[in-house]
């Protein structure tokens, strides 16, 4: 119902925020991992959220991303893994890290998330990789700048970061275009991918 809410960022708990939007105080579970990237207290923030419905409870989750919250949404369609374990994944693990590891069956850097076993791990690259790889489509035809290809002899750098951001739910067009622009020869892909994203957001 809520894709976000804009407002004064009032309290800050070790798993929940307080939002004061219009008078109105939107109770949000957040952890610590998500809630420090929004701001100091008193700020006014954008949380992206996502609202879950219970036969005995309705609860906003909040995510200082739409990147965030788009891997989340990925999280929950895996067969035991609800909201909660979803969010506390993405408090651990940057979004592009994260489907990278996915993708690439890589469950050792998944088990690295405090409270995720090995067998949760292997259900989640089993259940999303194929979907990921499918959003993602590889796009091995995707034609980098001019300009890029004269300044990296190696394309690939260049076709995973616009590959991660179309991972995260951005048009190609506009992935290709920020990743373009942002790419420089110093930049690994992890940096590459950051400023892009920064771009994008900005924009």
């Amino acid at each position: 119902m809520y894709f976000y809410i804009k407002g004064q960022l009032v309290i800050r708990e070790e798993d929940y925020i307080v939002v004061d939007n219009g008078d109105i105080g939107y109770h949000i579970i957040c952890p610590l991992g998500i809630s420090s990237n929004l701001g100091d207290l008193g700020s006014y923030v954008t949380v992206y959220t996502y609202q879950n419905v219970r036969e005995d409870d309705i609860s906003l989750f909040g995510f200082s991303s739409r990147e965030e919250k788009e891997i989340f949404l990925q999280l929950i369609t895996v067969s035991g893994v609800g909201p909660k374990v979803a969010q506390a994944i993405c408090s651990q693990i940057e979004p592009d890290r994260l489907a990278f590891a996915v993708i690439n069956g890589d469950t050792t850097a998944l088990t690295k998330v405090k409270g995720l076993g090995k067998k949760t791990s292997e259900r989640i690259v089993l259940e999303l990789s194929d979907k990921l790889k499918k959003k993602l489509g590889r796009m091995p035809n995707i034609r980098v700048s001019k300009s890029v290809m004269e300044s990296s002899p190696d394309s690939d750098v260049v076709n995973d970061a616009i590959n991660a951001l179309i991972v995260l739910g951005y048009r190609e067009e506009d992935a290709y275009e920020s990743v373009c622009s942002c790419y420089a020869e110093e930049c690994d892909l992890q940096q590459l991918i950051k400023n892009s994203l920064k771009m994008m957001m900005k924009n």
